[in-house]
């Protein structure tokens, strides 16, 4: 089965910090692009961070630069997001996503392939 799965979510403090894993099953990314979204309850879908399948370039949303940061480690077929300063702004489910292509080309959902079924990211105290 080809899919993603997400891990590393979780209960932090404001200020807190999550690394969150995205493993590749069934396929390999080395020519996918691959995304974090998020969702919050009540809110639209929204993407937070995209590295190019070289992982040469990324990207991110306003509202988490600075304090996130995306990985890939294409030889253990996992892209990594490393949260910092977490905010009560940033509960969400968390997901990744892989969009056949070298590069990272917007985070329109429909664009990309495969997608993992989320992992729970909750910052309170």
């Amino acid at each position: 089965q080809l899919q993603f799965v997400e891990s590393g979510g979780g209960l932090v403090q404001p200020g807190g910090s999550l690394r969150l894993s995205c493993a590749a099953s069934g396929f390999t990314l080395d020519y996918y692009a691959v995304a974090w979204f998020r969702q919050a309850p009540g809110k639209e879908r929204e993407g937070v961070a995209c590295i190019s399948a070289p992982g040469r370039t990324s990207t991110y949303a306003d509202s988490v630069k600075g304090r996130f940061t995306i990985t890939r480690d294409n030889a253990k077929n996992t892209v990594v997001l490393q949260m910092n300063s977490l905010e009560p702004e940033d509960t969400a489910v968390y997901s990744c996503a892989g969009d056949f292509g070298q590069d990272c080309r917007g985070y329109a959902p429909g664009r990309y392939d495969y997608w993992g079924r989320g992992t729970q990211v909750t910052v309170a105290s």
